[in-house]
């Protein structure tokens, strides 16, 4: 039996004493290779890492690629009495007051209302909640109409915690914002305030009509009460930008008339306040 015997010397290219020619291949040559076909297998996996997720995502609802996009989103204030109320067990009393976006204008069903997807999902990721919620919106209110109703929908209700969503009808008819509307704000939420409830505001939504109109100060004007005030403030505006921007299209979260929500987006919307709630109890 003859064994072949390989003589190696250095290589004379003079790349150092770690590579060594065997005829016409070399070590350096094999690593090379090896390199190489070790990226293109990372990059075929990459590919159909990409196609995967592209996949899932295709099967995904607006309402959860909207979840996806706002894992973020926090109120920016802790909820004390809600807190002690999830922590203790004891029934939670929430009134949510506001226009038709808490009215839940063209659907025909109050469980798909923010207000009652929101309760529905709480008592889901926290089961030992009992919530109870009562929706104090109204068709076409504005700031001023909203304040009006406060003795009669919501203290009589001697709520935990108060949801209050406004600004839009102020604006998107072509009105405008002033410091005497601003004055308003802050003394009604001190009023809610005084009654021990927890307060959450909720800003605009980012829609066609909305945008159209003098929206940068009615969002500066809320943002400043709910940090002036220390309370708690739940952006649909940001949430929906964030969605568009994660790819969700324009209108997937707006209905035919281009200022309300369309399912997905109240589904949306109501699932994630209960989850930015939960994060401020804890």
């Amino acid at each position: 039996m003859t064994m072949a015997i390989h003589r190696y010397r250095p290589m004379s290219s003079g790349n150092g004493p770690g590579f060594f020619v065997n005829g016409s291949r070399s070590i350096k040559d094999t690593f090379t290779r090896c390199c190489q076909i070790a990226y293109l297998g990372a990059a075929i996996l990459g590919c159909a890492t990409e196609r995967a997720s592209a996949q899932a995502a295709a099967n995904m609802s607006a309402a959860e690629i909207c979840l996806a996009a706002n894992s973020s989103l926090s109120l920016g204030a802790r909820l004390p009495r809600t807190a002690d109320h999830l922590k203790s067990g004891e029934p939670l009393k929430i009134v949510a007051i506001g226009s038709s976006s808490t009215v839940g204008l063209w659907e025909l069903r109050p469980a798909a209302t923010y207000p009652e997807v929101m309760r529905r999902e709480i008592e889901r990721l926290q089961s030992n909640a009992r919530i109870s919620v009562v929706n104090s919106g109204r068709v076409g209110d504005t700031i001023p109409d909203n304040i009006a109703r406060f003795e009669r929908d919501v203290f009589a209700f001697a709520p935990d915690l108060i949801l209050w969503q406004l600004g839009t009808n102020d604006i998107a008819w072509g009105g405008h914002v002033d410091d005497q509307l601003k004055s308003k704000v802050v003394q009604a939420v001190h009023a809610l305030k005084a009654s021990g409830a927890d307060v959450v505001l909720i800003d605009l939504q980012y829609t066609p009509m909305v945008l159209a109109s003098d929206y940068s100060r009615m969002q500066a004007l809320i943002t400043e009460v709910a940090q002036q005030e220390r309370i708690g403030l739940f952006s649909r505006f940001a949430l929906m930008r964030k969605s568009i921007d994660a790819g969700l299209a324009p209108d997937a979260l707006v209905s035919w008339d281009r200022l309300h929500n369309s399912s997905e987006g109240y589904d949306c919307i109501g699932r994630a306040l209960a989850r930015t709630i939960l994060a401020s109890t804890r």
